[in-house]
């Protein structure tokens, strides 16, 4: 086995299990902008493998194919979060989304730091947030700098 000298640090992903992987690999890839980075069969109760990401950071969507083992859907509320590059790359999706009968919630703009965004279901029943104009990074940045200035 290989051992990378930059292991992996942190929050690194999250895990979901599916029922038909190939569904739900061609659902993050439309509308979460997700690649595979990683596939593998596996055994016993756990079917197949896949890990996505987006090229930006180290971090992955697991999807974890089972249709022995059984799991709570994240949502309603609970949700996975990708930030879009354009408001229009939102409101294109939640109108394909609308069109298909996944729409959770129709695209809101609540302001900062929370910007525009809208819920999808994927086809296990887990939430999908798209938005655009969130300040994560910024809100991050700022808690840093006034880290051990409280």
């Amino acid at each position: 086995m290989t051992h990378s000298p930059n292991p992996d640090l942190g929050l690194s992903h999250v895990a979901l299990l599916v029922r038909d992987l190939d569904r739900s690999i061609a659902f993050y890839r439309e509308f979460a902008g997700l690649q595979v980075v990683h596939r593998r069969t596996a055994g016993g109760d756990v079917k197949e493998v896949a890990w996505m990401a987006d090229g930006l950071r180290p971090f992955a969507l697991v999807l974890v194919a089972s249709t022995s083992l059984a799991d709570t859907p994240l949502g309603p509320f609970g949700h996975l979060g990708v930030a879009c590059a354009t408001r229009e790359a939102v409101l294109n999706r939640a109108a394909e989304a609308e069109r298909r009968g996944i729409l959770r919630s129709a695209p809101r703009d609540s302001g900062p730091p929370v910007g525009l965004w809208t819920y999808i279901a994927d086809p296990d029943g887990n939430t999908l947030e798209l938005s655009f104009g969130q300040e994560i990074a910024f809100t991050v940045e700022r808690a840093d700098a006034g880290a051990g200035t409280s």
